[in-house]
């Protein structure tokens, strides 16, 4: 009899030794509390938290939760649930043990990323993947891709964020810092957050490699190494509730939201992608004498061959392997912005023009007027996405349209030197991306391949959240609305 996932999981090969380890760790770091935490489908962090005690009976079991935890457990416009009613089954997550962190700021906690399962006892698919588990779907895609094409994707993302001042109210009172781009005073300002956020990044695997202050009032981008695709997923996610956590410290708000103000620059994301051939994993000490987690999250991959890199007299030319993996993603340009851009507020950055937002379907060299660019010898930089990305939701989807461009050998043409609009000008014809979230999930609908990148159930939630927030929107009168038309007549 063939086995259910779920315990395939959990007996697979050298878990147990690491499910002991862990036990060691909480004993040692004298963790009383874990976090046993996924991933939603907007990027929430969700799940449940068990006294240490209990670590082995969990680890084995698991734990349940309702399907419609998957999507934020919110309603509809309507009033009902999405995704999934009450009358649904219950999920069961399995912790994953080498990725235990003890948290820098509560040392009595610590955090493990789980992978989703369908309950043991359902009549359907019983102790199968759950679909709506974007992390475990990343994990899942990415094996394939590299068994079809023998190359792995490594990835490292841009996530600028703003730090905003609180009213008496506690809502956002403009950004804590002037908006000067690459001014050191402007970040000497908000140096006691960032050295914060650094202290907290550092001990919980997180490669810090630069920083600077951006150009929107208290905007500040912070970088680390870039990684397996799904490793750098997950540090995006430790980012973001590190942000949380020192914005509580210092009674400020970690503003993640892409457009927060017109007329200064919105908050990308950029991703910088490449396709390897072989590799190993290097651990980091990053100045850890006693390692509050498993060697598993400070590890990084290194090494092998970046087929990324240009193998002509070109050297603004990727290899083929990087050639047709570019002609695959400007392809589906349209649909990938649906993920990347997938809030109303994100088409606020690409209508808010001379802020270097990509609006063109096009790729060049170093050119940042385009959707996608080389930003360095063997990189790739994906711009068409914001910091309110679900990172594991983009990958996936950037694997299977690069998938296309491999397996179909897709051609990508020449890089695009010029200033966009001066191309445009000179008569080259370039189709916009999408502008708005309504026009972006119509495209995303029309395109089975990023579809692809969303097996399962996991499109058809997708697309039912987002299209209910469209029409919310959609149905809101808002102050803009009232200050246009409220003495428009007679």
């Amino acid at each position: 009899m063939t086995k259910m996932d779920i315990e395939s999981f959990v007996d697979a090969p050298g878990r147990d030794d690491m499910v002991k380890q862990v036990r060691s760790k909480i004993d040692a770091l004298g963790v009383e509390y874990l976090y046993l935490q996924f991933v939603s489908i907007t990027g929430r962090i969700c799940g449940k938290g068990i006294p240490a005690d209990h670590w082995e009976s969990i680890a084995g079991k698991g734990f349940q939760l309702v399907y419609g935890a998957t999507v934020n457990l919110f309603t509809n416009r309507h009033g009902d649930y999405m995704g999934y009613g009450p009358e649904a089954a219950e999920l069961v997550g399995i912790p994953e043990p080498e990725t235990f962190c003890q948290l820098p700021w509560d040392k009595r906690v610590a955090r493990v990323f789980c992978t989703l399962f369908r309950n043991r006892e359902e009549r359907e698919n019983p102790g199968q993947f759950l679909t709506s588990d974007c992390r475990g779907n990343l994990r899942r895609i990415h094996e394939k891709f590299q068994a079809d094409h023998g190359v792995e994707l490594r990835a490292g993302t841009e996530p600028e964020m703003m730090w905003l001042k609180k009213d008496e109210n506690g809502k956002p009172n403009g950004g804590f810092s002037n908006p000067y781009c690459y001014h050191i005073d402007q970040f000497e300002s908000l140096r006691p957050v960032y050295m914060k956020v650094l202290e907290y990044s550092r001990a919980m695997g997180l490669d810090m490699i630069q920083g600077d202050h951006e150009d929107a009032p208290g905007q500040l981008e912070l970088n680390w190494t870039y990684d397996d695709c799904l490793r750098n997923a997950d540090r995006l996610t430790t980012y973001r509730q590190i942000c949380a956590q020192v914005a509580r410290e210092f009674n400020l708000i970690a503003c993640f939201m892409t457009k927060p103000f017109m007329g200064v620059s919105a908050s990308g994301c950029h991703h910088n992608v490449s396709l390897w051939r072989g590799g190993t994993d290097k651990d980091k000490k990053l100045g850890q004498e006693t390692r509050a987690a498993m060697d598993e999250v400070f590890s990084y991959r290194s090494g092998g061959e970046n087929t990324f890199m240009p193998d002509g007299s070109d050297p603004q030319m990727p290899g083929p392997t990087g050639q047709y993996a570019i002609g695959g993603m400007v392809t589906h340009l349209d649909a990938l912005t649906a993920i990347g851009c997938s809030t109303v507020n994100s088409y606020r950055r690409l209508w808010d023009t001379g802020f270097w937002a990509p609006v063109f379907k096009d790729w060049g060299f170093q050119n940042r007027t385009t959707g996608l660019r080389i930003s360095a010898p063997g990189r790739f930089e994906f711009r068409s996405v914001d910091s309110m990305v679900n990172p594991y939701l983009m990958a996936s989807v950037l694997l299977t349209s690069m998938d296309d461009g491999l397996t179909n050998k897709i051609p990508c043409g020449r890089p695009e030197e010029r200033n966009i609009y001066d191309a445009m000008e000179a008569g080259k014809v370039i189709e916009k991306l999408p502008m708005s979230l309504g026009d972006a999930l119509k495209a995303l609908s029309e395109d089975e391949v990023v579809r692809a990148g969303m097996p399962g159930e996991m499109y058809r939630l997708f697309h039912e959240y987002k299209t209910d927030e469209w029409e919310r929107f959609m149905h809101t009168t808002t102050d803009w609305d009232q200050d246009t038309y409220m003495d428009y007549l007679p």
